[in-house]
């Protein structure tokens, strides 16, 4: 199950957004996105867990979860059409 998440702080990395979701089971991906022009985190970025139970749990404990200064959202990603 592919999750979004958004309003990072810049300065998070792919390896810490990683560990904050590994706590609540496997990670199949993890992808921050980043500015082709700056190479700095553009503030959102996608996760991939291998159980849709433990991405449902990981998105009810992290949604709204106070993050440095920001106050993340984290959501089911949709499908592109």
């Amino acid at each position: 199950m592919k999750i979004i998440i958004r309003n990072l702080p810049r300065e998070t990395t792919e390896e810490q957004l990683k560990k904050m979701f590994a706590e609540f089971g496997p990670v199949k991906s993890c992808d921050l996105v980043l500015d082709k022009v700056t190479g700095g985190s553009k503030g959102f970025g996608f996760v991939e867990m291998e159980r849709d139970t433990n991405a449902i749990f990981a998105i009810k404990k992290l949604n709204n979860k106070q993050l440095v200064n920001s106050r993340i959202r984290v959501k089911l990603a949709e499908d592109p059409k």
